[in-house]
């Protein structure tokens, strides 16, 4: 049975699919880092391996109730002749949560740069924010995995691609992380990404596709125009350190 596995065509699936997963996990290891920055540091850490750990859960799970994912599809209701199904339910609300998650973020962010930080600065707790990091998952893995059941068609090639792109995300969570802390104008670019992210989610949800390519373009420039102003930052100070 192992040895059908190995063949060109389900090798190809596996390596394509696991970009896939990779590409699509980059706005889950956003949100992560987005929420365990808010923890102590003594458990950052903990707290990220955690959260994407049970992200890998959260997909092979729903993995093995397929047809119940699938189902998710079919139409539950209409509104004004717009038939709703249970993915735009879960989409719509990710999206609102993403959102509303966001907006407070930025929130709090402009406040505690304008000296109000200690009015309005919180810190989750860690089962608060482990408990954020699985409801996300939720709604991340779902994509996820309809897109693995639509490209593979072997359980064990979907299971080992989503294995390979939860130990990547895994990998970099934490360099991802200290970048994040280390530079707050980053930190405003990943609450604006999660902001992009739920208004992805919700067209999803109203049935208005639009092509993540776009998104994750965006996403990229961006990040490489914030490269180009730390340069330009980090040269400046120099400049004055040498001044000085």
């Amino acid at each position: 049975m192992l040895e059908g596995l190995w063949t060109l065509e389900n090798m190809v699936a596996l390596v394509t699919l696991a970009g896939l997963e990779i590409v699509l996990g980059i706005d889950n290891i956003v949100f992560v880092v987005v929420i365990t920055n808010k923890l102590p540091e003594a458990v950052r850490a903990n707290a990220r391996r955690l959260g994407i750990g049970l992200a890998m859960v959260t997909r092979l799970a729903l993995l093995l109730v397929i047809s119940a994912i699938m189902g998710l599809t079919a139409p539950l209701f209409s509104v004004f002749d717009h038939a709703v199904s249970g993915r735009d339910i879960v989409l719509l609300a990710g999206g609102l949560f993403l959102l509303a998650k966001a907006t407070h973020e930025i929130h709090d962010k402009l406040e505690e740069s304008n000296g109000l930080g200690g009015m309005v600065r919180t810190r989750y707790s860690y089962a608060s924010a482990i408990i954020q990091i699985a409801l996300l998952d939720m709604v991340f893995s779902l994509d996820s995995v309809i897109t693995a059941v639509g490209m593979a068609k072997h359980l064990t090639v979907m299971v080992a691609a989503i294995v390979i792109a939860v130990a990547v995300m895994l990998f970099f969570a934490g360099p991802v992380s200290a970048f994040v802390s280390k530079h707050p104008t980053v930190q405003m670019l990943a609450f604006s990404f999660l902001l992009l992210v739920g208004i992805f989610l919700m067209a999803e949800g109203m049935h208005k596709h639009i092509d993540r390519g776009y998104i994750y373009f965006a996403m990229a420039f961006s990040l490489f125009v914030e490269f180009l102003n730390l340069r330009i930052k980090k040269k400046r100070d120099r400049a004055g350190q040498t001044t000085a």
